[in-house]
């Protein structure tokens, strides 16, 4: 987008904030990346005025008189002669520096979240900015987003937020939105939603003024006589645990409501209040423990056994005459668990353990042969940890969830086969569940 068209892309979220039809969320996809492209590169730090500021200072700092009086001006007010006046003028040149130094959306931001609706609008318009990123990772655009976090963070405070226990007697439509986002374990039916609200069950969610009737992030809890294995336990124990013989505080799902708050670590706050709570209101509760998905287990395995493969089959054509693939061949499977997945199965097919592995995780359907199941029990609990313990981004676990958990302080205790047999489990992450504590 041009330049001339700037004002009129400015004016397009100006009405967003004050009309809830015509303004950015009704644009398409390409509407509103062309107004978050303008935002970020035609309201950006005006670096010109910046740089003319700059020069005006060095130049009234070289003639105050050297480096001791560049870094203490206000030492030339002590000496007379006229030195205060300097020593003003250097300090109204500094505020004004600092003030250049903001974007110009910086004012624009700030009038938005103080409307009616503006820091909804705020949210979405930030997950429409990590959506762009993912695809346009360019300068101008981290710093909006870099920006527009940070404002976020301070205006999502933990003092801004109300923890508030959702129950069976909330609104309708709070409970429709209960529903709707939950995304760790989806809520099957009424039924299914009134149980995890009742008896020996909890759910709570931060709320903020400015999005009445909705959680900006919710957790439910269930409240156990001991750990659970698996979550087919938590959602359909039937009867659940009378709360008076709770031992056991186990949070199963944590779901935020705004893709555009990510990073701003409200999970984090609400964890650690729940648990406060908890532990006032409910004495008898000495352990606190989850029971977690592993959203990216099977992706990463899959992608790990296809690679494998690839470097074999190039190994194989080239004789590996420069023994460069071999540098990144691994042994995923021990002799003993290929020698079990052979077993296993009826026909190899003349191929290798590697590759009948990436056959049967392909199809979900090995879960309901007990032949499968036992066969792929040790290596798939073996790659899991390894998983979650070594792999890493930036130093950072490489499992999203696992990386929430560990960054909070918690440990992996246990590994849980066949914890989530839903079909989601089973595809994400091969059933497994882990116990952090």
């Amino acid at each position: 987008m041009t330049r001339n068209h700037a004002p009129k892309s400015l004016a397009v979220l100006l009405r967003a904030r004050m009309h809830p039809d015509p303004g950015y969320r009704s644009l398409d996809r390409g509407g509103r990346r062309e107004i978050l492209r303008s935002l970020a590169a035609d309201y950006d730090v005006p670096r010109a005025r910046v740089r003319d500021l700059m020069r005006q200072y060095l130049s009234a700092a070289a003639a105050a008189g050297g480096e001791e009086e560049e870094e203490h001006p206000e030492a030339a007010g002590e000496e007379g002669g006229g030195g205060g006046g300097s020593a003003s003028a250097m300090y109204r040149m500094e505020r004004g520096i600092r003030e250049a130094l903001q974007p110009k959306y910086a004012g624009f931001l700030e009038a938005m979240n103080a409307q009616p609706g503006g820091l909804k609008l705020l949210a979405v318009i930030r997950a429409d900015l990590l959506a762009l990123l993912g695809e346009e990772n360019v300068p101008a655009l981290r710093a909006l987003d870099v920006y527009l976090k940070e404002k976020l963070v301070t205006w999502l405070s933990p003092a801004a937020l109300a923890l508030h226990q959702i129950t069976w007697d909330d609104p309708a439509s709070l409970l429709e939105k209960i529903v709707a986002y939950e995304a760790v374990h989806p809520i099957r039916n009424l039924i299914d939603l009134k149980r995890r609200l009742g008896v020996g069950r909890r759910c709570f969610g931060y709320f903020h003024p400015a999005i009445p009737g909705e959680p900006l992030i919710f957790i439910e809890v269930a409240l156990l006589k001991d750990t659970a294995t698996s979550i087919q336990e938590v959602l359909w124990d039937d009867p659940p645990t009378p709360e008076s013989e709770a031992r056991c505080a186990l949070f199963y799902s944590i779901s935020s409501t705004q893709p555009g708050l990510s990073g701003i670590n409200l999970g984090k706050f609400l964890l650690k209040r729940v648990i406060e709570m908890l532990r006032r209101d409910m004495p008898s509760v000495q352990i606190f423990t989850t029971l977690s998905p592993i959203p990216g287990f099977m992706q990463w395995l899959l992608a790990k056994l296809a690679s494998q493969i690839k470097l074999a089959e190039a190994e194989s054509q080239d004789g590996n005459l420069s023994g460069a693939s071999s540098t990144f061949r691994e042994s995923i499977l021990l002799p003993e668990e290929e020698r079990m997945i052979r077993d296993a199965i009826e026909q190899a097919d003349g191929k290798n353990g590697i590759e009948l592995l990436q056959d049967i995780l392909k199809s979900s359907q090995w879960v309901k042969s007990d032949k499968l199941s036992a066969a792929l029990k040790s290596p798939l609990l073996r790659l899991c940890a390894r998983y979650l313990a070594r792999e890493k981004k930036r130093g950072k676990a490489l499992d999203a969830v696992a990386n929430f958990h560990l960054q909070n302080g918690a440990m992996i205790e246990r590994i849980n086969w066949m914890a989530d047999q839903s079909e989601k489990g089973v595809q994400q992450s091969g059933g497994i569940m882990p116990k952090n504590t």
